[in-house]
């Protein structure tokens, strides 16, 4: 039976009910099992102790300094990234899921005087059409007018010719670029021959970190291919 000073203390709650209850219990005998009605005891809920992000990452194995600095700093590696840039012309790149890195490495290239054509390889079409031809475009119609078709410049000659003149050069950076099928991979990898002032940055996976490969390697062409 719980007091009546116990109710009618200041410190009112459940948890003094429990502390009162569990002082007036009276102990186990010797031979109850300790799993029996007898041998329970009420007990507040404790929360639950916090532990340092960094504390709890160092029993896992695999841990090096880069998990625990944010993505948002400059790595290492971004003079090689230049240089890799320069030298393959066309990147197979795979950044981590959770995205944000892959933007310190885009404005390295366009503080280089680089300016960009962004395009997403879902829907894209016929890529030698839309970025080298005049492509027809048709809008939706929605059953009620009629279909009608739009003709548009090519892509990049489009935006070379828009260049102004201290630009070094076009990024062509296409997301989502898992879903091309091997040719027009190589078809990417090509383009930069075929408009010398144009490089390809082509997301094609995700990663742990950001990586990256020469786009030739990944669609299959080695050596100097000539179209």
């Amino acid at each position: 039976m719980v007091s009546l000073a116990a109710v009618t203390k200041w410190h009112t709650g459940l948890p003094v009910l429990r502390y009162q209850h569990q002082q007036q219990q009276q102990p186990p005998p010797p031979n109850t099992s300790p799993y029996s009605v007898t041998n329970m005891k009420w007990s507040t809920p404790s929360m639950p102790t916090k532990v340092h992000p960094q504390k709890r990452a160092v029993k896992c194995n695999g841990i090096s300094i880069w998990d625990f600095i944010g993505g948002d700093l400059l790595r290492f590696d971004l003079g090689r990234w230049l240089s890799d840039v320069e030298e393959h012309k066309a990147l197979a790149i795979y950044p981590p899921h959770e995205g944000g890195y892959e933007g310190r490495y885009l404005n390295r290239l366009r503080n280089q005087g680089y300016y960009f054509l962004n395009l997403s390889a879902r829907g894209l079409g016929d890529l030698e059409t839309t970025l080298l031809k005049v492509h027809p475009v048709c809008p939706a119609h929605v059953g009620k007018q009629p279909i009608a078709r739009w003709y548009f410049p090519p892509e990049v000659d489009y935006r070379l010719e828009a260049l102004p003149s201290h630009a070094k050069g076009l990024v062509v950076w296409v997301i989502e670029a898992k879903v091309l099928s091997k040719s027009e991979l190589q078809f990417l990898a090509l383009l930069p021959t075929l408009r010398p002032k144009v490089r390809v940055i082509a997301e094609c996976g995700n990663w742990r970190k950001f990586m990256w490969k020469p786009l030739k390697e990944i669609s299959g062409l080695t050596g100097d291919v000539t179209p």
